[in-house]
């Protein structure tokens, strides 16, 4: 529809005479710059900024809409782009023999006017015979300096291949070839602005912001792309608003109350200057100040709202702009620009009028208005149209008129059978076409004379690169747009971003330190950060991290764990490594355990050599001296394996404890049942008839002992074999590693177990039923004493076992193989020893064999 309105705009095809006749529909325009040339170049400027909007009564022709408010900055794009004509004329490099003209017209930041100035540029105001087949007046249009005006005009020619070469556009959307298929820029797109504001954003640590943007194709599309990269950057924005110069105040009033009523101390604004304009006056008037402010390059570097009643608002004001240059003999070229007074070439005569007081036309002289001298001069001036302290988008349009140039010198310079076109020809220089000239544009590669490369991408866009500007103001109470940084989009992420050593930044409320704008203050290390329900993820509790875990960083999402052999220290921002615990020998539980085994080992061997110095004795001789002997050598074993249980813990001791203890408790039981069945054979056989002792002599009690040990060895040797003890770290208590040794199979360990404890009991119940025998004879008796204390004593290791910490278990066990030892050591060869040693007068045949009533087993 819109190209239909386009085409319906361009022409009025009337038949006078039978011969076309086409002229341009509407009033006529004149340019405000003119030059005629070989080959002429537009220009599109927004030289005012408010656009009188006509209410017709549609009586009369309504007329069409005027516009006010004079920008000097828009006229200097113009010179600019004048000045690179002037340059390239002057030049014998580039287009040798022909000259070029420019066209350069008035749009407003209007859209309507936009799109008649394209127009216009197209078709000439003229009619007559045969114009209706001339081509476009222009090859090539520069302009303009808002987005949503260029959008407009690169809609308009885009269907007739009319490169438009913008200087200030940045909208993310014209970089669409599809819909804009002739637009270029040197002002690289808002795509990479918008991701930049986002990493700047980041970069000073605002994570709480707010946002303000036009409600225009360039507002829009830039907060967009802006919204999602502060979301991966991990910015939050708090509130997000549109506003358009067109609104009504009720309108601003309320976006000044949500920026009042907000709790971010920093707006992030996507905005146009004179949009914005509007509403930092309303903020001045509610006195809404201290806020610091973010820009785009729509209003960052834009002197018309640059006033001391703004300043006091964006005070610090910080954005990107296009990086700054120096144009040799720009200042001294619009220093010496004086008004023509030609039809068409006026552009300069308000802003003489502005400066000077007069007009250099004499035909407008009357009343307090009077004639110019011709004296005037801009040197004597302090005008803003002759400051070129920031060079930027005067920069840009200086590169795309020489842009322009370069393709057209490729065009003309093209060598005959080696062109880009159809059968390797090239454009015809009496007809050039600007879809040829849109070709060229697309492999133009040149440095300018300030050493700047210049190139288009595929999308007919720049290299992304930027300096960071901050709002500072002078002595003199001139705002100043101070370069502090740059950003380049080329460079590898963490490293675009380059502060200007030397330079110092000036930020919200003149304040020399960076704002905070966040909604919760930062997790410090050892905390992790928790949302809170129905709040952004930038609003959030900080949690102390769990026993085992730490975080190092500052605002951490989660907590990491501590690796199994670390624990987590008293801060949680780091891992400790744990104690590592095992019982030694040099602790003090340790010693005593020792100390008691092995008092109990010399102990067991004391009583051996009293046994054998008093071997001939009748106690010794009574007692089964052989197995007397074996009982105390497997007690000796007894007492020295819980020494095995002290220490690291090696595959090794891990292997011998277990087993040795096994087998050196089940040669103590193995004795003991040896013993208690010859005093029940031994009783038996004084009975009438009985032959008993002949079945249970020397042989067959060591062969018992023997086939009971070779049992528990046996199951030793399958258990070492499939498998066996090993040393294992148990990480499972928080605060400390327990080197303790590993089962391996448990069913063999309570194979081992289970045996010694059956043989254990087997022996009780003998020795229990043999109980009754005569006291001068009672070694049954203290056999049962013993086997009583053993078994209770490893009922009652079994619940202490499961439940003792660390080392506390190993020394469990090791008690309870010292506890039974010394129980059977002193119940059955205590008393012996005390009749050996104190009492010898009871160590005779005769007492033993003293007569007293038996009794019946």
């Amino acid at each position: 529809m819109l190209l239909i309105a386009d085409l319906l705009l361009l022409s009025l095809l009337s038949v006078r005479g039978g011969k076309p006749v086409c002229q341009t529909y509407g009033t006529k325009e004149l340019s405000q710059f003119f030059k005629d040339g070989d080959i002429s170049i537009g220009g599109i400027f927004s030289f005012h900024q408010n656009p009188v909007i006509v209410n017709p009564a549609l009586q009369v022709n309504p007329g069409t809409i005027q516009c006010e408010g004079l920008d000097p900055g828009e006229l200097q794009y113009a010179y600019t782009m004048m000045f690179a004509i002037e340059e390239i004329n002057n030049s014998s490099e580039l287009l040798p023999g022909l000259t070029l003209g420019y066209r350069i017209l008035d749009s407003c930041p209007s859209i309507p006017l936009s799109i008649r100035a394209s127009l216009n540029l197209m078709n000439r105001y003229e009619e007559g015979e045969g114009s209706c087949n001339k081509p476009s007046t222009v090859q090539a249009v520069i302009g303009e300096t808002t987005s949503t005006s260029t959008i407009g005009i690169a809609r308009t020619m885009g269907p007739f291949h009319i490169p438009v070469i913008s200087h200030s556009a940045t909208c993310a959307c014209l970089s669409n070839r599809r819909e804009y298929p002739s637009f270029f820029r040197t002002i690289p797109s808002d795509l990479y602005q918008s991701r930049a504001l986002a990493k700047l954003v980041k970069h000073f640590g605002w994570t709480w912001v707010g946002a303000i943007r036009t409600n225009s194709d360039y507002g829009n599309g830039g907060m967009a792309t802006f919204l999602k990269a502060a979301e991966k950057e991990g910015v939050c924005v708090e509130y997000s608003v549109a506003i358009y110069r067109t609104d009504p105040r009720k309108w601003f009033l309320e976006v000044v109350d949500i920026i009042k009523k907000s709790t971010s101390k920093v707006i992030v604004a996507f905005a146009d200057g004179t949009d914005l304009d509007i509403l930092i006056k309303e903020l001045y008037v509610q006195n809404v100040t201290g806020l610091q402010w973010v820009g785009s390059e729509g209003w960052i570097t834009y002197r018309y709202i640059a006033s001391p009643i703004n300043y006091a608002v964006v005070k610090g004001a910080v954005g990107f702009a296009a990086l700054n240059a120096h144009i040799p003999g720009l200042q001294e070229f619009l220093a010496n620009s004086r008004p023509s007074t030609r039809p068409g070439d006026q552009g300069l005569v308000e802003l003489w009028e502005t400066v000077f007081g007069c007009t250099p036309t004499p035909q407008a002289a009357q009343g307090s208005v009077t004639a110019c001298t011709g004296e005037e001069s801009l040197w004597d001036t302090d005008s803003r149209f002759t400051d070129v302290s920031d060079a930027s988008l005067l920069n840009n349009v200086y590169k795309a008129t020489y842009a322009v140039a370069h393709a057209l010198h490729l065009m003309v310079t093209c060598q005959d059978g080696q062109g880009p076109f159809e059968n390797n020809t090239c454009a015809d220089r009496e007809n050039l076409q600007p879809w040829q000239v849109l070709h060229y544009l697309t492999r133009v590669n040149f440095t300018t004379k300030i050493g700047e490369n210049v190139f288009f991408d595929e999308m007919g866009d720049p290299a992304a690169r930027y300096a960071l500007v901050n709002w500072q103001m002078d002595e003199i109470g001139h705002i100043l747009f101070k370069t502090i940084g740059y950003f380049d989009a080329l460079q590898p992420e963490g490293q675009q971003f380059q502060m200007k050593p030397g330079v110092e930044a000036i930020w919200a409320g003149e304040k020399l330190e960076v704002p905070k704008s966040i909604c919760s203050e930062s997790c410090l290390p050892g905390t992790r950060r928790a949302v809170v329900k129905s709040k952004p993820i930038c609003c959030f509790d900080c949690i102390v991290c769990a026993d085992g875990e730490f975080s190092n960083s500052t605002n951490a999402v989660k907590c990491e764990t501590c690796p199994p052999e670390y624990k987590s220290n008293e801060e949680r921002n780091s891992c400790d490594m744990k104690a590592i615990e095992f019982l030694t020998f040099r602790e003090l539980m340790g010693l005593l355990l020792v100390t008691f085994s092995v008092f109990g080992a010399c102990l067991a061997m004391t009583t051996a050599l009293i046994f054998f110095h008093y071997r001939q004795t009748p106690i010794v001789r009574a007692n089964n001296s052989e197995l007397s002997f074996l009982l105390l050598f497997s007690l000796t074993l007894c007492f020295l394996c819980s020494l095995t249980f002290i220490g690291r813990p090696s595959e090794w001791s891990c292997m011998l404890r277990h087993t040795a203890f096994g087998i050196t408790f089940v040669l103590c039981i193995s004795c003991v049942l040896g013993k208690t069945i010859v005093v029940v054979m031994a009783f038996r056989a004084t009975l009438p008839g009985s032959n008993v002792m002949k079945w249970f002599g020397p042989a067959q009690q060591r062969l018992s002992v023997l086939a009971f040990t070779l049992i528990q060895v046996v199951i030793c040797i399958l258990w070492l074999t499939i498998n066996p003890p090993f040393p294992f770290k148990n990480m499972k208590h928080k605060e400390k590693i327990i080197l303790e040794c590993a089962l391996g199979s448990p069913i063999g360990f309570w194979a081992v177990f289970v045996y010694i404890g059956l043989l254990a009991i087997l022996c009780f119940i003998l020795a229990f039923l043999a109980r009754k025998l005569p006291d001068n004879f009672n070694e049954a008796k203290f056999i049962t004493f013993s086997m009583l204390i053993f078994c209770a004593v490893w009922i009652t290791f079994i619940p202490a076992y499961v439940s003792s910490p660390g080392k506390f278990t190993v020394a469990v066990e090791i008690f309870a193989i010292l506890a039974s030892s010394y129980g059977m050591l002193f119940c059955i060869f205590l008393p012996k020893c005390y009749i050996i040693l104190l009492k010898p007068e009871k160590n005779t045949k005769k007492h033993l064999m003293g007569k007293m009533t038996s009794k019946a087993l």
